[in-house]
Parts: structure tokens; C-alpha cells; sequence
């Protein structure tokens, strides 16, 4: 992946550890997905990034809010952007957690149990519904495959009670799991979502949106051997694009389209100025003689999806330099805090010093959201927002 002028300059220019995150390139992922797909609706999943300017960067591009608590609510809503246009995308809400969504507006409440349908229908009477379906997952890195989600045959009796208990049946919604990397899973989704539909408009309920949630890739990650991740985003934009005109057909009634994207627009979009706390070597139990590059930054505090993927390293004061295949980990007294292992190691410079800088690499993901609040003592990492305009490649 590359960097901007603005990026390269706030990495090069950090004295301490931080994450940038590049408003402009979030900004152009969103004129892209709407050019790809200019019939959907934005609900920036928040989880993926509760920072208050990326927040409101997406909210002067017209976005929405894929909220899963009052407390995402109220930060959502103190962006400016109408209530209308944020939803309590997670199906797992206490009654106090519905109540006070409803007390903020919020009126659009994702479901996927009868038992959570009445407690809709008792602490946010008249609110609108829609009935998350299971999808498998297969494909994604992150699956979401057993915690959210119903069956086809348990959507519609969730609707139908739903419209029984005064509430409104207003739609229908999948996620095809996180960095998904298939076009298949959209594809199954579709299907599921196209009969589930059919099956509601014989019963006389007529939702009037489906919610294609999240899922859609980020471009920059490694994968666990350390090749560049290649998802076919031109073919899942296509895919899409064929459901949304299927669906209309199968629907009775006019539907508008819901896209909760998170790291498609953030993951690429941040780096972290991090710094090498030692290189080192050590004869393991196996007798072979293992480099290790021990970060300032690692699984608590920025790095949680490490068990997954890999992400880029830069050494910006080593060039051209012997570099030697090492474990990268993190600081802390915790095994898990590393991410390669044995057949996928990193090359790393050897001459490299405690101090040095270390840039990584699309990784805005979930950076501050998963951050620790100082386990075993280091600190979560402050942020830098800037706003590049050149895309020259400086990386």
C-alpha cells in the first residue's frame, strides 16, 4: 500500500507512538463505494472506529451510524447527523440498553430472537424491526457465524410477531463476516435474503429495506505467510449491484439498500508510528537459533487482530540493509502478543537499534477500539488526524 504526503510527513514527524488516520482517504473510499454502489445507504459500523473525526469526516460525506449500544448512539448522534439515520445494529441489547436508545430517537432496532422482539416491543413500543439472517461465514476471516443471526424460518415468525406486538417489520439484514474475500458468501447471502422476502410478501408483510451489513475488504493486509490479501472487490461490487436489482424484483414493495461498512473505509486509511524495543536472538528448546523484533506496540495496544493477518512494516531508517527472518511481537509479558511464527516470518533489518521507528501499515482497523487501557502497563496510543491530498506513492 502507499502513502500520502500527509501520512508519510505526520509518520516521519512523530516523536512518540501514535496512529494517523488520513481523512482524505477515507473520504475518497466513500466517493468510490458510492460510485460502485449508488444505490445503497451509508451506516459506518462505529466499532471499527469510535474516533470522534473520522466520525464526523463521514458524516459531512452523508453517512449514517451502525450503533451497538446507547453509548455509540450518543456519540453518533453528537456528530450532527439526524437520528433518522442511525440504527441499533446489534442484536444483543439489554432492556435498560433499549430503553435508552429509544429515550436518544433511536427508532430502528436490529433483531434476531422472539424473546428480543418483546423487549422491543415492551421498552421502545412502535419502533421499526429488522431480522438479522445467519450466514455461514465461510470466506471471511472473521466468520460471525453462531453469535448474530437467525434462521429463514425464524425471520418470519420474528417479523410476524413483531408486527403483532405493534412494532414495524421494516426489514431484513445480513453480514457476510468480516474482510470477507469471496464473492460467494454475497452471493448466498442474496439467496437467503431473496427467499426469506418471497416468503414475507405471501404473509402480507412488506419490508421496505434490506440491510447488506458489513464485510466489505480492506486492501493493505498480509496474510499469515506475508503475501498481500487480494480480495476481488471489483467482482463483490458487481455481485452486489446484480442482488440489490434481484431483490427489487422478488420484493412487492419499493426497498431501499443498507451497507454498514467499518474497515473498508479505515483499515488503509491509518497508520502506526511505532518504535523497536530490541532485536534479539535466542536458541529455542528446538536448538535452532530464532531472531525476535520486540515493538513498542503490539496485540493491547493497537495490533488485537494479529491472530489473523499480518500487516506491513516499514523501517524508514534502514535501507538497503542485511535483514534476517524474525518473530515480530509486542511488549508485554503475554505469550499471544506476537503474530508470526515459524513458517512466516518477517525480514527485518539486522542492524536495527532499540529506538529505531517502525511504520505499520493499514492498520486502522479496530486500532483504537480494541486497545487495552493499559494491560500489564503500556498505554493505549494517541491519535493524529490528518487530512492528505496527494497520493503520491511515498511507501
Amino acid at each position: 500500500m502507499y502513502l500520502n504526503e500527509s501520512m508519510h510527513t505526520a509518520l516521519a514527524d512523530a516523536d512518540e507512538d501514535l496512529i494517523v488516520f488520513d481523512l482524505a482517504g477515507i473520504e475518497e473510499r466513500y466517493t468510490t463505494l458510492l460510485r460502485e454502489l449508488p444505490d445503497v445507504a451509508v451506516r459506518f459500523a462505529m466499532k471499527a472506529c469510535p474516533v470522534d473525526e473520522v466520525l464526523a469526516c463521514l458524516a459531512r460525506q452523508g453517512a449514517g451510524f451502525d450503533a451497538a449500544g446507547p453509548q455509540e448512539i450518543a456519540q453518533a448522534i453528537a456528530t450532527g447527523v439526524p437520528v433518522e439515520r442511525i440504527h441499533y445494529g446489534n442484536t444483543i441489547k439489554s432492556d435498560r440498553n433499549i430503553a435508552d436508545a429509544y429515550r436518544l430517537g433511536v427508532r430502528d432496532f436490529a433483531t434476531d430472537s422472539l424473546e428480543d422482539v418483546a423487549a422491543i416491543a415492551e421498552h421502545a413500543p412502535g419502533s421499526r424491526v429488522f431480522c438479522r439472517l445467519a450466514t455461514s461465514g465461510d470466506g471471511a476471516l472473521w466468520g460471525l457465524s453462531r453469535k448474530f443471526g437467525c434462521s429463514a424460518a425464524d425471520a418470519v415468525l420474528i417479523l410476524e410477531r413483531a408486527r403483532a406486538e405493534g412494532l414495524v417489520p421494516a426489514g431484513l439484514s445480513v453480514h457476510v463476516g468480516s474482510q470477507q474475500m469471496t464473492t460467494e458468501a454475497w452471493q448466498d447471502a442474496i439467496d437467503r435474503l431473496a427467499d426469506v422476502l418471497a416468503t414475507l410478501n405471501r404473509r402480507g408483510i412488506r419490508p421496505d429495506h434490506i440491510n447488506l451489513g458489513g464485510g466489505l475488504p480492506a486492501l493493505g493486509y498480509l496474510d499469515k505467510r506475508g503475501r498481500l490479501l487480494d480480495p476481488p472487490l471489483d467482482k463483490i461490487f458487481a455481485v452486489i449491484r446484480e442482488g440489490i436489482r434481484r431483490l427489487r424484483e422478488v420484493s412487492a414493495a419499493p426497498l431501499d439498500f443498507l451497507l454498514e461498512p467499518g474497515r473498508y473505509f479505515v483499515a488503509d486509511n491509518g497508520a502506526i508510528r511505532a518504535r523497536v524495543s530490541r532485536l534479539s536472538s535466542r536458541e529455542q528448546l528446538d536448538g535452532v537459533r530464532q531472531y525476535w523484533l520486540y515493538l513498542t506496540c503490539g496485540k493491547f495496544n493497537g495490533l488485537y487482530e494479529m491472530d489473523e493477518l499480518q500487516y506491513r512494516l516499514v523501517f524508514p531508517s534502514h535501507g538497503g540493509t542485511e535483514y534476517v527472518p524474525a518473530v515480530i511481537a509486542g511488549p508485554t509479558c503475554d505469550s499471544d502478543d506476537a503474530y508470526a511464527h515459524e513458517d512466516n516470518l518477517v525480514q527485518v533489518p539486522k542492524g536495527i537499534a532499540s529506538g529505531d521507528p517502525v511504520w505499520i501499515l493499514s492498520c486502522g482497523a479496530y486500532v483504537t477500539s480494541y486497545t487495552t487501557q493499559g494491560f500489564n502497563g503500556f498505554s493505549p496510543l494517541p491519535y493524529l488526524c490528518v487530512d492528505g491530498v496527494s497520493l503520491e506513492g511515498l511507501v
